[in-house]
Formats: C-alpha cells, structure tokens, sequence
C-alpha cells in the first residue's frame, strides 16, 4: 500500500521541478513510511511513498520498464490480490520479472494488455502510468473505488495524487471551494467524481482516464450491472461461502502481520472466523482489535443503527475462534483533543466525518499499527447484502436516499447550514437531482416490477454513493498511521453476483443479511449468528461531550469563520444543554463546527459563494 502523485505537462521541462514534486510527494509520507522515490522526465514526473507489503525488499518505485520504443514508467497503491497468477499469465506471454512484487506484475501487464490490464486485476488499486512511447498517461482506479485517486486539470496536462494534499502542494492547485464544493460537505451522498475542491476531479470506481496531447479520455471499464439469479437459495449460499473462502485466503498474503478489526458483528465475526480456518493449516493464530470506551455500559444509549454494545459478543467471538484478541479502550479525553481531530480531518482533507467515530477510527488505527501492518475490515457488508435496518423499513421507499430518510438518521445535515448560506447552497434541490440521477442509473433488469425493482435501486443507491463515502473514511484513517485496511466484501466478483440476488433471497429467513448469515452461521457463536445490525460505536462518556461543548464555545467567542456556515443558534443551544438532554442533531453541529476549524487552519480553503 502507497501513497502516488504525478504532474503531466506538455508545455514545461519538468526536470527543473524536483522541488515541486519532492513537496508534492513528501504530503503521501503517511501513506508511504517505508520508502520514497520521484522520477522526473521531460513532460512526465511520478511521486511514490511505500508501505511495505509484499516483496519488501523489492516493488521499489516509481518503476519503469525499458522498451525498444521508450520507457514505461509507474505508481502503483494498492494489492493486486490475484498477481501470482497474473505473474505467471505473463510469463507465458514473454515478460520477465525481476522483482517478485505485485506492482512490476501490474507494470508488465500494462505491457501486454495496455489498458485492458484492469480487467484483470482483482483487488484493490490506484495507478498511473507514464508511456513516454506515446507521451500518455493512463490513471486507472478498482472497481469499488477502494483506493483514493484524484486529478486536477492544468493548462497543459495535469496533476494527480492519492490524495488532494499532494495536488494542492503543487503551486498550480488553487485550493478553493466553490457552492458545489460546499454542497458535498453538507450532503451524505458522495456524488462520483466529486472533489469538493474547485478544477479537481476524482477517477471514479471502474474508470480509466488518459491524458495524451489532445486532452482527457475517460473510460468506465466496469460497473454493476443486472442479470438473472437462476442459483437456488441452497447454490447461493455455497456460492457466497465458496467466494469468501477463496477471498479471505487471498486476502490473508502479506510478508507483513496481519490482523482483523473485530466489533463482535456479523460481518467482522465471519471475517475473523474465516481467517482463523485459513491460518491455522500454517499454525498462525488470528489476532483480532475492537474498540471500546470506559464505562461504556453505563453511558450507552441505543440507538437505530446502535442497537447494542459490541464488547460482549467481541469476547465471544474471541472466545469461540481462538483469537488473540486486544480491545482498544479510548477515554474521552483522547477522543476530544482537539491535536486528534486535527490529524483526523488532516488524514481526511475536508471536514465531512462523523465526530468522535473519525477520531475514535484515527486512534483505534494507531493502536492496531503498533502491531500489525495489514488489517481486514467487515466494511461494505451492509450495502452488499442489505443489513441497514432501512433496507428493511418504510424507509426503503422514501423518495431520497433511504439513510436520509427519518427523524433519526440527520446524516445530511443540511439543518445544520446557517439560514444566510441555506438558500444559497439550496441542499434539498441538490439531493433530490442527486437522487434521481442515482436512480436513473440503476440497471435494471428487463420485467422486474415492485418489491424487487425497489429493492435493487436501493441497493445500487448504497454500493454507489453511500459506500464511497465510508470507503474513503476507512482508507484515510488508517492509511494516515500507514496501516493498510483491506476490504473483502468489496471484491467485485461477490458485490456483482449478491447485487443480482433477489430481495427474496437476501432475506429468506426473515432477517437482513441472511445469505451472509447462512454461509457463514456455523464459524460463528450463536449470539453472534443472530445478532442485529449495529454499527461502528460513538462514545457517550460525558467528559465528551463537556470537552467538545467546551471547544464548540470558544469558537463562537472568538467568531471563528468556521461557525459562520453553521446555525448559531443550534450551536448555541448545544453548548448549553446538559449531557444527557443534548439532540443528535445539536452535536453533530459541534463535531462540524469543530471540523471546519481544524480544516481552515490545515488547508486555508478560499470559500467562494458566488
């Protein structure tokens, strides 16, 4: 895993500009403490920071291959998780390797196949690639959007980065905000190809773009798409046990330690359970990480999509599997250093996270770091096999996306906006065109008609837009401590087969998720097996939320310009109400408020409003 960055142009000598690009490249250091390279040719400069993964004493880079007709050159972030076989596809075509890393098999791939090579891959992936033979480049992005990869269009050519920080390095990037920037800040529905940022643009999930002297070519090479389920329920659960089997075991390969995050939930359960099957043939014992807060039990309130505490079904799985297993406690004063929040919107480059859940990610990563190097997730589960309890509810027809729908999910926050910025940002109107696009891009099956027309725009609106923003979330934080978080449920060959499942199948016993329940119910203690959807925790430690109604004061003191786009007086009702009687809604706008400042500060954004 890695962290890349580039700079096309036409019109300059980009070999007088290594100290652009050693900026530029430096901005990925957290992504890449490994190890550091940039090339610089005449109209073409790469940037790489490396965390060792595979072949660590190989896959340095950037990397070039030499040709009879000029050099191809390289920055790769990501795992290929099927290069073994691509390796030796290769070599039967002619390609010699003299690494045994995962990026010179993408790199010679790129030699046989040309752009085609992402048909190949499984896994999980953001690279460019210079063609000095053809003065190209070719920025190709996984299926899922897993990976970062961002753009940003210069006057002749280009810049490019994992993240926007190494863009924004460069003095060509003017680091402005415009109404539609804002419009993503304040909207949970990750619109693709959105940067926020003015003249940026992110490759979307399945795309190719290149770059050659006449401008940009943008290609999608996949997305999901409808056909008949002819598999019985009993195939299908084989089915979705035989493609985890084989991705939990591809996903298990590192020449680094490994480890799961365990929330004592069906997803992480079953990924822990199936690592601890594929381990223990090699005498490797699966070790495991959860979160946890003092006193949580005590402080706990349910919540729709919190239901209960994770901790003891963490332990029983623990228990049942054999872990070594550590819970990571984080007191209230940790979560609430506002140096905390710093590094977490400075890991996210824009204020758009959800409180103390980002820096609670940000901390839990840096614990787990300490040991390991590579962490599989239970991310994505819910939006591949429809565990979020409005999948299930009227919510599921509400004519927005279903998260936004209800008293209880204020994830869009447009109350939130300031009553002067409200009618210029007009976030009703940009949802709704944003949900009907969404909708209108659904590919639905020929004759399908009701509950299972529904059921699959639904289901479309979550792998494509809500995904993304968790994705991203979950690459951030633990790419910023240089760990690297892998993703099963997000391989493209089980998101394509569950998405054309129908909704009857997808709940045959009556429950959300029962073809994940089904395929991997005999792993999994039977507390776990049949527990409820809860999600990732928040803390409700009142030293909390003092701390942050504390901050959230001072701001509104000192006219911070962060709190003039929000509602002052829901801020102000927030930083007065007690502990207990604080509104969802009122402490979101303090963990915004907080957000916002700590971003002025990082990135000093021009907000133009006009």
């Amino acid at each position: 895993m890695c962290g890349i960055t580039g700079w096309v142009s036409y019109q300059r000598d980009l070999t007088n500009h290594q100290q652009d690009m050693d900026a530029m490249t430096e901005t990925m250091s957290c992504r890449g403490p490994d190890a550091a390279g940039t090339w610089l040719s005449h109209h073409a400069a790469l940037g790489h920071r490396r965390l060792a993964v595979i072949d660590l004493p190989g896959g340095a880079q950037p990397m070039t291959v030499t040709t009879p007709d000029g050099d191809v050159s390289m920055v790769y972030s990501g795992e290929a998780y099927n290069f073994t076989e691509l390796r030796e596809e290769l070599r039967r075509a002619g390609q010699q390797f003299a690494t045994d890393s995962d990026t010179e098999v993408v790199l010679r791939g790129y030699l046989v196949w040309g752009e085609k090579l992402a048909e190949h891959l499984n896994g999980m992936y953001a690279f460019a690639i210079w063609d000095a033979r053809s003065e190209r480049l070719v920025m190709i992005r996984d299926r899922m959007g897993i990976k970062p990869f961002y753009y940003y269009e210069t006057d002749d050519g280009v810049l490019f980065g994992s993240e926007p920080k190494a863009i924004l390095a460069n003095p060509l990037a003017e680091p402005v905000v415009g109404l539609d920037g804002l419009r993503e800040l304040f909207a949970f529905a990750k619109t693709p190809g959105a940067a926020v940022w003015e003249g940026m643009r992110e490759v979307r999930p399945g795309e190719i773009v290149v770059l050659d002297r006449t401008g940009l070519h943008r290609t999608i090479y996949w997305e999901l798409h409808s056909e008949p389920h002819t598999d019985s329920q009993e195939e299908t659960v084989a089915h979705v046990r035989e493609l985890l089997d084989d991705i939990v075991a591809r996903q298990l390969v590192a020449d680094v330690p490994r480890c799961t995050l365990l929330s004592g939930g069906l997803d992480s359960s079953a990924l822990t359970a199936l690592s601890a099957l594929h381990l223990a043939p090699q005498g490797e014992t699966v070790r495991s990480f959860a979160v946890d807060f003092p006193d949580q039990a005590k402080h706990f309130r349910a919540m729709d999509i919190t239901p209960t505490l994770d901790t003891p079904y963490v332990h029983a799985v623990a228990e049942h599997v054999g872990c070594d297993h550590q819970d990571i406690i984080l007191d209230g004063a940790a979560l609430s250093a506002p140096e905390v929040r710093r590094a977490a919107v400075a890991a996210r480059d824009l204020p758009t996270g959800i409180g103390d859940r980002d820096n609670s990610l940000y901390l839990l990563f840096a614990a787990v770091r300490k040991h390991s190097t590579v962490a599989l997730s239970g991310e994505s589960a819910d939006e591949v096999f429809g565990g979020y309890p409005w999948f299930h509810d009227e919510r599921r027809n509400a004519d927005t996306f279903p998260w936004m729908a209800g008293a209880q999910t204020p994830m869009g926050a447009g109350a939130l906006v300031s009553d002067d910025l409200r009618p210029a940002l007009a976030l009703g109107e940009y949802l709704s065109d944003s949900y009907r696009t969404a909708c209108a891009g659904t590919p639905v099956l020929e004759g399908e008609t009701g509950l299972n027309k529904r059921m699959r725009v639904v289901s479309y609106l979550h792998l494509t837009r809500m995904v993304q923003t968790l994705l991203d979330r979950k690459d951030r934080m633990s790419m910023a401590v240089g760990l690297e978080v892998r993703v099963p449920f997000c391989d493209h060959r089980l998101v394509q087969y569950v998405f054309n499942a129908p909704w009857s199948l997808k709940t045959f016993d009556g429950r959300e998720k029962s073809l994940l329940r089904a395929a991997t119910r005999e792993t999994l203690p039977e507390s776990v097996a049949n527990r409820k959807k809860s999600g990732y925790p928040g803390t409700f430690d009142p030293a909390y939320l003092s701390a942050i109604q504390a901050q959230t004061s001072e701001l509104l003191r000192t006219g911070h310009q962060a709190t003039d786009l929000l509602n002052r007086e829901t801020l102000v009702s927030a930083t007065k109400a007690s502990a207990e009687d604080i509104a969802s809604h009122e402490r979101m706008a303090m963990e915004r408020a907080l957000d916002l400042a700590a971003w002025f500060e990082l990135r000093r954004p021009t907000v133009r409003l006009s």
